[in-house]
């Protein structure tokens, strides 16, 4: 017998369906992903804290989790929506099922609704705040949910505090600094972690890089003090005008080191440089989105998780490099006199497809170019030359 569930969205409209993961009650920011494959992945990355996702393929789940998958040392999203979750794993890799992991970590999900008809809402509405509540709440799991249920529902959705004009940096960087163990012993990449995914790091590691992931808060003298040759400005949730320590300290960092950032390290590059942002209406999260390098002429298809972009007129000292063909945003950007470089998208794809990942090859030739094949770091006269 399945338990009944139910999603209710700030303004009062209910999916009626069944209970899957964590037996519970969650209130979120209602998104929809476009990805086949990939759950593991979109449930475990930092960006998605503060976040219902919906699944727009309708199978989810039958490949199953493992632990190689993680791209973070739990799961971030607030709930998790398909149109049919699958109970089995059936695939060698798989160790547990779904459903087990989402038990597990307390990850409230709903299946059986119908998908289709919330992401055109949220599409053509924008997202919009939404609470799962499961039917063992009120004592029976065949409970049937009243009018008056979802008005009070409803009201919770609310009242919760929107992901727009909240710095979520101190929820999900590191605490402390640490360096990714490696044995290879190749130039010194500094992370500044806003809520990095695992594969980000290892992708850095794979090309030589001894990586150091430090707090978002860092200020630049420590940052420095590290005798870097290079700066990584990662992922992360929550609205990147609001962490103004970041935008400080890149901005007193800019032209110091070759510098690489991806998604809210765009976004923030872009904001210590007095450009803007602004909010998208629904985002653009998957794996299939195509994107036009300008510079190339190329078209890649690129993975996605972003409620937030640059506005390209307000850039002054960056050029764009990538815009997507669906809506014409941008998708990437370069100093026009410093090696500092960054795209809104993921080029190490996970999920997803790999046509972006010479990003990373990039990021290693401005640091050899900066520094020499055999160069030392710059960073103590510099530092002191520029007073940071």
């Amino acid at each position: 017998m399945k338990e009944r569930a139910i999603l209710v969205l700030e303004d009062g409209t209910a999916y009626r369906g069944y209970a899957f993961g964590h037996r519970g009650k969650m209130v979120g920011e209602v998104v929809f992903n476009t990805s086949m494959t990939g759950y593991q992945e979109i449930l475990t990355d930092p960006s998605y804290h503060g976040q219902i996702v919906v699944m727009t393929y309708p199978h989810i789940g039958n490949y199953g989790v493992n632990v190689y998958d993680m791209e973070s040392n739990r799961p971030w999203v607030r709930g998790f929506v398909a149109r049919e979750f699958s109970a089995r794993a059936s695939n060698h890799r798989a160790q547990q099922t779904l459903e087990e992991f989402m038990q597990f970590y307390g990850v409230v999900g709903l299946e059986g609704i119908d998908t289709r008809a919330l992401v055109r809402k949220i599409r053509e509405g924008g997202v919009i705040k939404g609470v799962i509540a499961h039917a063992s709440l009120y004592g029976d799991p065949r409970y049937r949910f009243t009018e008056e249920d979802i008005q009070a529902l409803a009201a919770e959705a609310r009242a919760w505090t929107d992901i727009d004009g909240r710095d979520m940096t101190p929820e999900v960087t590191t605490p402390l600094p640490y360096a990714y163990p490696t044995l290879r012993s190749g130039k010194r990449i500094v992370v500044m972690d806003f809520g990095i995914k695992h594969t980000i790091v290892e992708q850095l590691a794979e090309l030589g890089f001894e990586v150091i992931v430090v707090p978002g808060k860092t200020p630049p003298a420590q940052i420095m003090a590290l005798e870097p040759h290079g700066l990584f400005v990662s992922n992360g949730p929550g609205d990147p005008s609001m962490p103004t320590y970041a935008h400080e300290t890149l901005w007193k960092l800019m032209g110091l080191l070759p510098t690489f950032g991806i998604c809210m390290g765009h976004q923030l590059l872009a904001l210590a440089a007095g450009g803007r942002t602004f909010k998208m209406k629904f985002g653009h999260r998957g794996a299939n989105h195509p994107v036009k390098n300008l510079l190339t002429g190329k078209i890649e298809i690129t993975s996605q998780n972003h409620g937030y972009a640059v506005d390209p007129d307000s850039l002054k000292d960056f050029k764009p490099t990538h815009v997507n063909l669906n809506d014409g945003t941008l998708e990437g950007m370069t100093h026009v006199r410093y090696p500092v470089f960054s795209v809104q998208y993921h080029p190490e794809a996970s999920p997803g497809p790999h046509d972006s990942r010479y990003l990373f090859h990039r990021f290693l030739e401005e640091v050899e170019a900066f520094h020499g094949a055999t160069g030392v770091p710059v960073g103590k006269q510099r530092t002191d030359a520029f007073g940071v």
